[in-house]
């Protein structure tokens, strides 16, 4: 089993939890799929894109689970991330986790699995 994560505030992934479906953030629909991250990339991600910001969810999802709408992409440094071209069944969701904030704007990672 491949674990894959996306990061999202938490009200968001509320909201997709009551409607049935999550179609991404922002970033998400202008890139056209939702970005997720290996449990190797999450802290980078969270440093780059989600510095300071807190309420976030970081939710574990079964890559296989996801069919032929993830495709593996070269992103940052060339690395290979996970992208799902469409929406997200919250009920996909293997884990989700509150992120704890520390006081210089990072975040607290929990052990995760890959």
């Amino acid at each position: 089993m491949t674990l894959i994560y996306k990061i999202c505030p938490a009200p968001a992934w509320r909201e997709a939890e009551r409607r049935g479906s999550f179609a991404g953030s922002t970033d998400d629909e202008r890139d056209g799929f939702i970005h997720f991250s290996t449990a190797a990339q999450v802290e980078g991600t969270l440093a780059r894109h989600f510095a300071g910001q807190a309420d976030l969810f970081v939710v574990a999802v079964e890559a296989d689970t996801l069919g032929d709408a993830l495709k593996w992409e070269p992103s940052r440094g060339g690395d290979l991330f996970p992208h799902l071209y469409g929406d997200l069944d919250p009920h996909a969701a293997h884990s989700i986790t509150a992120l704890t904030l520390r006081e210089d704007g990072s975040h607290v990672v929990p052990e995760l699995g890959s």
